[in-house]
C-alpha cells in the first residue's frame, strides 16, 4: 500500500561539514481516504544481519533509472508508485537536495504498482526511457496526479493526456510498453521489494540502510549521517 499522507513540519537541510544544502520546506497533505493495497504472491524472505550480500544485490538497481553522479557518496534507492500521493510530495524534496549537492547524491527509482491500475503508469514510465524522457515523464505524472488518479484508482484514459506536453512519440511508447524487457524490469522490482519487505510507498534506502521510521526528517537525517561519514 502507499503511505497515508500526513502533516509534517517544514524542514531545513543545514550544512554538513564541507557541503551545504539550501533550506527545503515540505508540506505533506492529508488524504482522508485509505490507501490501496497491493498483494505480493511471492513468499517473503526473513532478513538477518548475515543477509548483506543479498540485500546489496536487491538494492543494486543497475536496471533502474538513475539520476546524479554515479560516484556519489550517497545512493538513495526509492521504491515508488507513480499513483502514490506521498511519492509526489517527497520527490521534489529529494530533487532539491540533489540540485544543491549535485556531486554528493544519486537517486535510483524502482517501480511498484500498489494502486489499482498503476501498472499502466509504470509501463509508461519504463517505455519513456527508450525515448530518453523518463525524468520528464515521471515529474509530469507526479505533478498531474489529480487528473488521472481518483480515490487511489488510476483512470487509464486520462494518463496519456496528462503527459501530452512531454513530447513523447505516443505510438512508439504504446509499442514499447508491451516489450518483454519492460516486463522483466517490473518483475525484478517486485521481487526485490518482496525480499526487502517493502509494503508501502515511498520507501527509501540510503546507502543500503532503511529509514528507522518514515518521515521527511528521518530521510534527511539518514542522508546527512551518510554524508558525514566521509567528511573528516
Amino acid at each position: 500500500m502507499s503511505r497515508k499522507n500526513r502533516r509534517e513540519p517544514s524542514i531545513s537541510v543545514k550544512p554538513v561539514a564541507s557541503w551545504a544544502i539550501a533550506a527545503v520546506a515540505v508540506l505533506v497533505l492529508v488524504f482522508a481516504l485509505g490507501a490501496a493495497t497491493f498483494l505480493f504472491e511471492t513468499e517473503e524472505v526473513e532478513l538477518s544481519p548475515s543477509d548483506t550480500a543479498p540485500r546489496q544485490a536487491a538494492l543494486a538497481s543497475e536496471h533502474s533509472p538513475s539520476l546524479g553522479n554515479t560516484g556519489a557518496r550517497v545512493h538513495i534507492v526509492e521504491f515508488l508508485d507513480p499513483a502514490c500521493g506521498t511519492c509526489a510530495q517527497f520527490y521534489p524534496m529529494v530533487k532539491q537536495w540533489m540540485k544543491e549537492a549535485p556531486d554528493e547524491l544519486r537517486l535510483s527509482v524502482r517501480h511498484l504498482a500498489f494502486h489499482t491500475g498503476a501498472d499502466y503508469a509504470v509501463r509508461i514510465l519504463e517505455a519513456s526511457r527508450a525515448q530518453d524522457k523518463y525524468w520528464e515523464t515521471l515529474e509530469t505524472l507526479l505533478a498531474t496526479q489529480q487528473r488521472w488518479v481518483r480515490n487511489h484508482v488510476v483512470i487509464q484514459d486520462q494518463v496519456l493526456p496528462a503527459i501530452a506536453g512531454v513530447g513523447l512519440d505516443i505510438d512508439q511508447l504504446l509499442f514499447d510498453m508491451t516489450s518483454d524487457d519492460i516486463t522483466r524490469r517490473i518483475e525484478r522490482d517486485t521481487e526485490d521489494a518482496v525480499f526487502l519487505k517493502v509494503k508501502q510507498t515511498p520507501e527509501y534506502f540510503v546507502n543500503g540502510r532503511p529509514l528507522p521510521s518514515f518521515g521527511p526528517q528521518q530521510l534527511l537525517d539518514l542522508v546527512r549521517e551518510e554524508l558525514g561519514k566521509n567528511d573528516e
